[in-house]
């Protein structure tokens, strides 16, 4: 069966239009499903304006539908797994807003320091939204929430919401790794896992120091020693000693 968006016997009004060329400003005919067209005049190849890539952004059977997809919709695609693996890891949580707070603040901060640090961002931002992902399951099945029941319990839970959501297997698996130890750092740890641990860090201690103020020779010593990134440390510096 085709999908509907793609089969002619659905297309309305304005299927076949036509859009400027963003570099010579030629005319250039599309039909609703090009994803991209050559215009005749100065030889530019740009996006289709009028499609809307929606389920092609994320459905891992897009190439099979619509053909080779653009540079421009892989971009689109990594950027919205982000956002997915988001409202996943708050509808897993549901009424949890502690720990959906939680998440989303390690997030934003995963987000500044792997900019940073030139890290991969999909990978980086799917691991701080789901490193916490077995907490509920350590605390039903171990009645605890210690760090190492929660990376024990974790892996296979963001597994399958990232396979769920059509992510490439590296991805899955480099993902899950993280996640298997991200509060305990070895000697080689990877510059995602590193990205990640700091943000991780930053709002655990940011937690503590909330509810009873860390002693500053201490915070010195934690901020000069347990980060893994330069741009942890300062993203930590301002956070922390505001």
């Amino acid at each position: 069966m085709k999908c509907p968006g793609q089969d002619t016997r659905y297309w309305e009004k304005g299927a076949i239009f036509e859009a400027k060329c963003p570099k010579c400003g030629a005319e250039v005919e599309f039909f609703k499903d090009d994803t991209t067209r050559k215009c005749g005049s100065c030889g530019h190849k740009f996006l289709n304006p009028g499609m809307d890539f929606g389920c092609a952004s994320y459905c891992k059977y897009a190439d099979q539908c619509i053909g080779n997809l653009p540079p421009e919709l892989i971009a689109q695609k990594e950027d919205l797994l982000k956002d997915r693996v988001a409202v996943e890891m708050k509808r897993y949580f549901h009424t949890d807003f502690k720990r959906i707070g939680h998440a989303s603040r390690v997030a934003r901060y995963a987000e500044v320091i792997g900019k940073q640090e030139a890290g991969n961002m999909s990978v980086i931002l799917a691991s701080a939204y789901l490193h916490d992902i077995g907490i509920k399951e350590a605390e039903k099945k171990h009645q605890s929430t210690a760090a190492r029941y929660q990376e024990q319990e974790g892996p296979s839970i963001a597994r399958e919401i990232l396979t769920k959501l059509g992510a490439k297997d590296e991805l899955v698996q480099e993902v899950c790794d993280i996640i298997a130890h991200h509060h305990h750092p070895g000697d080689n740890e990877s510059l995602n896992f590193k990205c990640l641990y700091d943000s991780d860090l930053i709002e655990n201690l940011d937690e503590e120091h909330k509810e009873e103020p860390i002693d500053p020779d201490r915070l010195e010593g934690i901020l000069e020693k347990s980060f893994l990134t330069e741009s942890g440390k300062v993203l930590a510096r301002k956070v922390l000693l505001k």
